[in-house]
């Protein structure tokens, strides 16, 4: 069931004893469960924390550490699941579920007693009635017609004309049948229900933000949680989980919070300082503050040179065809209609001239309208901390999605886990620091393997999609077996593809891009992506890979808590593939 308040129907209940939570490998999750924990240690509430990548790590984690433990938190992971079928618990625990993944399952929606959702319903989600999904009057009156069946049994004394039994047996019969056939009309409406229900796969509001909503409303809230709730926010904007209204709407619920929290911050540190016996310069630039301003679609660019952002970044890499001779021309083309040198724009941003730095924001809105860069702006956030570097929330999206990712023999996924959380501690800012130069690296990569695939006609048209398959051996190829490199890499490559076709059509189909996950096992990942015409990110893959393994023999595994992901041996691919040609078609 839907918890209205989340103090008094989640927090008054988790702070009484020690709490388990289960949490996603991703950025929202991440900052999400990072607000989480500063809240609990506020009232020196017991915790243990688990990351956990597939639904067989949530039930491996649940039987290790269940014992003791009444109240269990789910972090963008179980939303989508039957989390009571799927786990088995006792009757006293209690699951809380913050998942912003969609749609949310049935069964948890009307589980009353062991399954709270933190998360509201959206007003598009449409969920069905109870009464529609779920009959409680099928045994009672099963038991009934047996009764009554029973009831008229032949009496030796007082026996009743046959035609008379006839009568009633008949009439018994034709109200079974009847009840039947609704029970049957019911059934097809609840399974048609269903189908539309669970047919899209999507993205519902940010768990950081769920989690800043629960510490605004304890009165606990800062910069600092106020901030990650903001990456967790653009980490979905930037790797396209949600549509731009969406964020747009969350974009005015954190201006209100950055008057109200940032202002009186400074008014707290100003009261402090004219207290204080030693006297200081009243200057608001040596404190920690958050601004909302508008800013550029280019990757890490404050960290990098000018021209590597402008070629590496997706947007302007598809609106200008950069992987083309001609697309080369008109990069060059742009930097000197904004009268940028070639020796500016190739070194660090930070290194270049002060006057340049100011003019670039307002030259690239110039000349965005020219070059077919439009949306080339979008309200975003900025965090500064005196005279120190400022970082805009796209750089943590951007080193914390390559530090959570990174395929390194050194560190473990959980290590990877950990440092990705630490890197949004303000005293750690080495790893952030790691994680975009790691950035760097990747987005690099991921443009030579898209213009190398579309150089080669690698991006297969199969009928009602695309496909991409990232052969194995191929240089930095061990790095898309992490689900989110490779659904950046399927992104990128299906919006390319469109740029260069000629066909109207090509717009209107998805892509599904594979990859090897491990040589040893001969394993592969499928990630699909829907087509970019879509105004809202809507996901119908999840569906089509059940239907495949259901029709197939195909050992087709749906692990993941996005079901757009699946997992499957090497050798069944291609059959794969044909059976959901077939399906699409």
């Amino acid at each position: 069931m839907f918890v209205e308040d989340l103090v008094k129907g989640f927090y008054d209940i988790i702070s009484k004893t020690k709490i388990l939570i289960l949490v996603n490998y991703d950025v929202d999750a991440i900052c999400a469960v990072k607000i989480l924990k500063c809240i609990l240690r506020f009232d020196n509430i017991i915790y243990v924390l688990v990351p956990v990548k597939t639904v067989t790590e949530l039930k491996k984690a649940f039987e290790e550490q269940k014992v003791d433990v009444k109240h269990i938190v789910l972090i963008n992971c179980g939303g989508t699941l039957d989390i009571i079928e799927l786990l088995e618990p006792d009757e006293d625990i209690i699951f809380f579920i913050v998942d912003s993944h969609r749609p949310t399952d049935i069964c948890n929606i009307y589980s009353s007693s062991q399954i709270r959702l933190l998360t509201p319903p959206d007003d598009d989600e449409n969920i069905p009635n109870f009464e529609e999904i779920f009959n409680e009057t099928e045994s009672s009156d099963e038991d009934v017609n047996s009764d009554e069946l029973d009831e008229i049994e032949p009496d030796n004394e007082n026996v009743n004309s046959v035609e008379e039994q006839q009568n009633k047996r008949r009439k018994l019969d034709q109200s079974i049948l009847v009840k039947r056939r609704e029970r049957r009309r019911w059934e097809e409406n609840r399974k048609k229900l269903l189908f539309d229900y669970t047919q899209f796969s999507y993205y519902g509001r940010s768990a950081a933000m769920m989690m800043f909503d629960l510490a605004w409303k304890l009165h606990r809230e800062s910069v600092d949680l106020l901030w990650w709730g903001i990456v967790g926010v653009t980490e979905q904007y930037i790797l396209g989980k949600t549509e731009r209204m969406r964020y747009l709407k969350e974009v005015e619920l954190i201006a209100g919070h950055i008057g109200r929290i940032c202002d009186s911050t400074i008014n707290h540190d100003d009261e402090n300082m004219s207290q204080s016996s030693l006297v200081k310069p009243s200057n608001t630039s040596t404190h920690l503050r958050i601004e909302s301003e508008k800013d550029l679609l280019l990757a890490l660019y404050r960290h990098w040179t000018i021209e590597c952002s402008l070629r590496y970044s997706m947007f302007t890499a598809v609106s200008l065809k950069l992987w083309t001779i001609k697309g080369e021309k008109r990069l060059k083309q742009i930097l000197a209609e904004m009268g940028l040198p070639l020796a500016e724009s190739r070194q660090m941003y930070h290194s270049m001239d002060l006057s340049l730095r100011k003019e670039f924001y307002g030259m690239m809105e110039k000349i965005s309208s020219t070059h077919n860069l439009l949306q080339m702006t979008y309200p975003s956030f900025m965090l500064h901390q005196g005279f120190k570097t400022r970082y805009q929330c796209a750089d943590y999206v951007y080193s914390m999605v390559a530090s959570l990712e990174t395929n390194s023999r050194e560190n473990s996924s959980i290590q990877c886990f950990y440092n990705t959380m630490d890197s949004l501690s303000r005293s750690k800012k080495d790893l952030l620091d790691q994680g975009i130069e790691k950035a760097k690296w990747i987005l690099t990569n991921m443009f030579r393997h898209v213009q190398a695939a579309l150089d080669m006609r690698q991006v297969i048209l199969a009928g009602p999609f695309y496909y991409l398959i990232i052969q194995e051996g191929t240089l930095h190829s061990q790095h898309y077996s992490n689900p989110h490199c490779l659904i950046m890499l399927a992104s990128f490559a299906l919006r390319a593809q469109v740029a260069s076709s000629r066909k109207t059509k090509a717009t209107r189909l998805p892509l599904i891009a594979s990859a090897t996950l491990d040589s040893e096992q001969d394993t592969c990942l499928i990630v699909g992506i829907p087509p970019i015409t879509e105004t809202m990110p809507r996901s119908f893959f999840g569906k089509a890979f059940e239907q495949v393994a259901n029709n197939t023999n195909i050992e087709v595994s749906l692990d993941y808590f996005d079901s757009s992901i699946a997992k499957m041996p090497i050798k069944d691919r291609p059959k794969f593939f044909d059976a959901l040609t077939a399906l699409l078609s």
